[in-house]
């Protein structure tokens, strides 16, 4: 098994086992840059999140580790 497989294979296990954490994580470093750019780049920061999700969701070829939720809005 060489140094990629090895990093991918224990990526793998961390979404699986962490998966609702690394989400909320995701979801509240989106709320915070979309905070403090004061919503002008909520559809961009939106979407970065959703790409992120995705990726780490697919990351063992399955969908089923990370919820999808709504965009981040900015704290009144």
């Amino acid at each position: 098994m060489g140094i990629f497989e090895k990093f991918r294979k224990q990526a793998e296990q961390a979404v699986d086992k962490h998966g609702e954490q690394i989400g909320k994580g995701i979801d509240k470093a989106a709320a915070l840059a979309d905070s403090k750019t004061k919503g002008r780049h909520t559809g961009q920061i939106g979407k970065g999140q959703a790409a992120v999700k995705g990726a780490l969701d697919k990351l063992d070829r399955k969908n089923d580790d990370i919820r999808d939720e709504p965009p981040a809005r900015p704290a009144p």
